[in-house]
């Protein structure tokens, strides 16, 4: 029975990932600081939680683990950006960290789940596999390129390290995010009836359920390791990359009440596609769908069981924390404030 740390447990992926490795059969130890809140994983037997940030990793906290899976980040752009010091010491600096101490300790995995964000956007006949030249244009996808880069230096015949280059999440998360392109999409059509799409309609984009990104990183801890070892896979399908047009309709027609799609703005002619030929090689199949994504939030948003809260909005729950953060500091006294 293998132990597997994974760092950024409480996040939107961390969240559904660790359920599934402890059905699978693994230990494992999820570090997070839980920006997001401490009750979203499950108590089980083989799970341990710890409470830490990344850029404190020691030793000790790799001991006896046998992979990472180094989901840690600041994540999405606009975040990236407002907070771009954190994102550099986050993304990239803290997990070269994790994955040097991982292979010190004894670990013989290391999976970092990185963007295709990093590909930045392409000509429109280019379809962009694990050979094409990289084009990261903000905080985040530059951040994520220099940790692949850090990474994949230290993988040998003992430690197997590889790279996972994400389509554009989505899907139910206990902890959920609404600024996420159908998530977002989702819950305005459920809400308002009203879906505003990016004129024209026709520009791509790649999509991966949550579940079938997790199932990826599963996958990495026992694929053979000369086939995977020191590589970049980018994680997606042919079938889940939609054109921002007909992806609207496919959500209009599941969300259940009647959605009209309002057009606004000037063409859009950010557009990029991406092959994923490389980690279907190894048998890998994403199995949800845009769908099934959208039907799955709308049965949680019928049932009163999800909300769009500023805990759902990354961005806004980073700068409400800095600002509470900011406001304690200022009346605290002696660890207190009216109790001391």
């Amino acid at each position: 029975m293998k132990t597997v740390l994974v760092t950024g447990a409480g996040g939107y992926i961390g969240a559904v990932l660790v359920p599934m490795l402890l059905e699978q059969g693994y230990r494992v130890r999820a570090l997070d600081r839980f920006f997001f809140g401490n009750d979203l994983l499950p108590e089980h037997d083989r799970l341990e939680v710890v409470k830490e940030d990344s850029r404190r990793i020691t030793l000790d906290h790799l001991s006896g683990v046998d992979a990472v899976i180094d989901l840690v980040a600041v994540s999405n752009d606009p975040s990236g950006e407002l907070f771009q010091e954190a994102t550099w010491e986050i993304n990239w600096q803290s997990r070269v960290r994790t994955a040097q101490i991982a292979k010190q300790a004894g670990a013989t995995r290391y999976v970092l789940p990185s963007s295709c964000s990093i590909y930045g956007f392409q000509a429109a006949d280019v379809i962009s596999d694990e050979t094409c030249p990289t084009n990261p244009l903000t905080t985040y996808a530059k951040a994520n390129e220099k940790a692949e880069l850090g990474i994949l230096a230290l993988a040998d015949q003992d430690f197997c390290a590889v790279a996972l280059r994400q389509a554009t999440v989505y899907g139910y998360s206990p902890r959920m995010r609404f600024d996420l392109a159908i998530n977002g999409m989702s819950f305005g059509a459920w809400k308002t009836g009203k879906l505003p799409l990016m004129r024209d309609g026709s520009q791509w984009r790649p999509m991966i359920h949550v579940r079938d990104t997790a199932a990826a990183q599963i996958l990495m801890l026992t694929a053979p390791a000369d086939q995977v070892a020191g590589q970049v896979f980018n994680v997606g399908s042919a079938r889940e990359t939609y054109q921002i047009g007909p992806l609207g309709e496919i959500v209009a027609a599941c969300v259940p009440r009647d959605v009209e799609i309002e057009w606004y703005g000037d063409p859009d002619h950010r557009s990029y596609r991406v092959g994923f030929d490389k980690i279907e090689a190894l048998g890998y199949r994403a199995e949800h769908t845009a769908e099934d994504g959208v039907r799955e939030i709308c049965g949680h948003l019928e049932a009163g069981t999800l909300d769009k809260t500023d805990r759902t909005i990354t961005l806004t729950w980073y700068k409400q924390l800095a600002e509470w953060h900011r406001i304690i500091r200022e009346v605290e006294l002696y660890g207190g404030i009216l109790e001391i």
